[in-house]
């Protein structure tokens, strides 16, 4: 019988994201405590959101209306990498970059969890940014899941190509 594997991944849904960011772009336009704050959010290039505003609290605010549409639309809150409001010129400004993949030290650290406190028989293999795991039990794979869903990494985690 041939192994079972399946593939953990840190990916982004990017339509889900845009959606979440027109939704708070126009519910920014038309609240009103909005109004008049010159409060805005939007893409910078393919991998950057940024949010404009007349003051830090009204820029933090619009960041707490978009993290809320992106828990509505089933995103995991650890793909965004916000920075802190910087002042630029009378606007205040908060970078938001989007993290994909898993990096190799954090594949590492999931792959030692897997080889140390996981069933016996499993293996885990690097394979750029996601990480191949695969046994002859799937049920060792499934107690796999759920072990690495129980940690709190900073990274968001998807199982995918499970098979």
């Amino acid at each position: 019988m041939a192994d079972s594997s399946f593939d953990i991944v840190s990916k982004i849904d990017r339509q889900e994201v845009d959606n979440a960011l027109s939704q708070t772009a126009k519910e920014v336009a038309t609240r009103y405590d909005f109004k008049g704050t010159g409060a805005s959010i939007e893409w910078k290039g393919e991998e950057a959101i940024e949010i404009t505003a007349s003051a830090d609290d009204r820029a933090a605010a619009v960041l707490d209306v978009f993290q809320g549409k992106l828990v509505k639309r089933g995103q995991s809150l650890k793909i965004l990498d916000a920075g802190e409001p910087r002042q630029s010129g009378q606007q205040s400004k908060i970078g938001i970059a989007l993290k994909e993949g898993i990096s190799s030290e954090d594949a590492k650290k999931v792959s030692k969890l897997i080889r140390d406190e996981g069933p016996k028989g499993v293996k885990a293999q690097i394979q750029g940014d996601e990480l191949r795991v695969s046994s002859k039990k799937r049920d060792d794979l499934q107690a796999v899941q759920q072990l690495v869903k129980d940690q709190d990494y900073d990274f968001a985690v998807q199982f995918t190509n499970y098979r």
